[in-house]
């Protein structure tokens, strides 16, 4: 579980702030008061703000769960940022949510942080577990975002290919990137799709399937 202090001038205005800073409604958080403040004299002599300190509440189960989060917790550590993880165990593969006010910072440029943190965490689990550990690290929902953007990307390149007849390549890709692409058009049975180059700089490249005598035939009679 994480925990973070909040200071506000009252204690419901402190609590207030959590709940909009960990985007999460005051029935999953445990909180407890550690100075109720003081409105000092007049005012103005010797005020003192109100502090909580706030737990999440509905920890992870299982001992992959629980050691990918306290991996990424780790990581943040190291970014004064006020944020906490939450971890779902999903089919296949552990999903872990940061809550910040600060997601772009944890986003990245197309999400190459995230990715690099999805990385080390996926990494030092397995290592641990001596086994492949499957570990999605996500904030603000980017990565079912991403997912849309990249299948509607699919779409217009796979038209694109279609009315030109010739093949497009896509910038450089993230392996998770240039699966959902491999995806998205893998039932469209005009275009096919294949991986292309090195390392960072891999590629989807998405090329026309040539029409056989007999389809062009069936093809010339439908029209």
């Amino acid at each position: 579980m994480s925990t973070l202090e909040f200071e506000e001038k009252s204690v419901e205005e402190a609590i207030e702030l959590a709940c909009r800073q960990l985007k999460l409604p005051r029935e999953k958080l445990d909180i407890e008061i550690i100075s109720k403040g003081s409105s000092g004299i007049f005012g103005i002599v010797g005020t003192r703000k109100a502090k909580i300190r706030v737990t999440t509440k509905a920890p992870p189960t299982g001992l992959a769960a629980d050691r990918a989060k306290e991996v990424l917790d780790e990581i943040l550590k190291h970014i004064d940022l006020p944020m906490v993880v939450e971890c779902e165990a999903r089919e296949g593969y552990y999903y872990l949510n940061i809550i910040s006010n600060g997601s772009g910072l944890l986003i990245g440029k197309r999400g190459k942080t995230l990715s690099a943190l999805q990385f080390l965490v996926s990494k030092i689990v397995s290592r641990q577990a001596g086994e492949n550990v499957s570990v999605i690290v996500d904030t603000e929902q980017y990565r079912s975002k991403r997912e849309l953007s990249l299948n509607e990307l699919a779409r217009q390149l796979s038209e694109k290919v279609k009315k030109s007849h010739r093949s497009l390549t896509t910038g450089p890709m993230s392996a998770q990137d240039r699966r959902v692409i491999h995806l998205a058009l893998k039932e469209d049975h005009e275009v096919r799709t294949k991986s292309k180059g090195e390392g960072n700089l891999r590629r989807v490249v998405i090329y026309p399937v040539k029409k056989t005598k007999t389809s062009r035939q069936a093809a010339e009679k439908t029209d």
